[in-house]
């Protein structure tokens, strides 16, 4: 089945994003991953079937594998053991769902780059530096940094978040607090890199968001899903050019060949950029938890 529309759960609802519905249940949250697809910050009227699935499986698989690094707010994903009546939804969201920790968020994403691509690879042209951590002359696009960094960015109530260097982040939320939340990304990272390039994956960069849970940091959001990070294909990467992705690269290929203004409304996708994209997600998934995933 796909997953759109989750008007069915009657709880508050506590955020809605461009792919997940958050509802609130006091203490907790249910997490819905649901099978909508954004790009360039627009989403898409067709759903990719089993993206809700691969993206609620690959963020369980990696806060499993990352507990012993640090804690983080998933609670289970057994829809049985959900509580207020919701495990009567069992079929619609087994596989697709969370129940977590309500945790106080930080106010700031955490990314880690350990290739030089998208707008690190745009600020490194123009200033030869990331986020003002300085780098090598003569880096290529794709090309593996000499130590992974991390450029934080500020969370934006509106728009893009805005990168900023590690100095400002201090500045926002104080140096230790911002130490933590860069130590604990990199470790994270570097983690995640090694088990991916086991499975022949490259993890280029990724995305993280922390909270505090009874006075402890904690790994929370998604973590590691195609939607977060840049996945690359070992056997096909080639520094000096853009490379093919485990996530929704048709999707972008398809909207620039179009040359859609990347402005509301969205176009339709055509059947085989669906599959495409499906496959994509659903190969993410199982290279890089050596499991089959149960299709819905």
């Amino acid at each position: 089945m796909l997953l759109n529309d989750t008007s069915f759960i009657d709880k508050p609802l506590f955020i809605k994003g461009k792919v997940r519905n958050v509802y609130d249940l006091g203490d907790k949250l249910l997490i819905v991953v649901t099978d909508r697809i954004s790009a360039f910050d627009v989403v898409f009227p067709n759903l990719i079937p089993n993206k809700g699935k691969v993206l609620n499986s690959i963020s369980e698989f990696w806060f499993g594998f990352t507990s012993g690094i640090i804690g983080n707010h998933m609670i289970t994903t057994d829809v049985s053991q959900y509580p207020d009546g919701l495990s009567d939804f069992t079929q619609e969201l087994q596989g697709r769902s969370m129940l977590v920790h309500k945790v106080e968020m930080a106010p700031a994403e955490c990314i880690v780059r350990g290739y030089l691509e998208g707008s690190g690879l745009k600020e490194y042209n123009e200033s030869g530096s990331i986020c003002g951590t300085k780098l090598p002359a003569g880096l290529r696009q794709g090309d593996k940094l000499p130590e992974p960094i991390f450029t934080p960015s500020t969370k934006a109530s509106e728009g893009h978040d805005i990168n900023v260097s590690f100095e400002e982040l201090v500045k926002s939320i104080g140096r230790k607090f911002a130490e933590q939340l860069r130590d604990k990304s990199i470790a994270l990272y570097k983690a995640a890199a090694r088990h991916a390039e086991g499975r022949g994956i490259i993890l280029a960069d990724t995305k993280f968001e922390f909270g505090m849970l009874d006075g402890k940091l904690v790994f929370a959001d998604e973590a590691f899903t195609p939607d977060s990070s840049r996945f690359w294909d070992m056997a096909d990467y080639e520094p000096g050019r853009q490379q093919k992705s485990f996530d929704k690269q048709f999707v972008r290929e398809y909207l620039e060949s179009i040359k859609w203004n990347k402005q509301p409304p969205a176009p339709v996708l055509p059947e085989d950029v669906i599959r495409k994209t499906e496959g994509k997600y659903i190969q993410a998934y199982e290279r890089i938890t050596g499991k089959r995933l149960v299709q819905i």
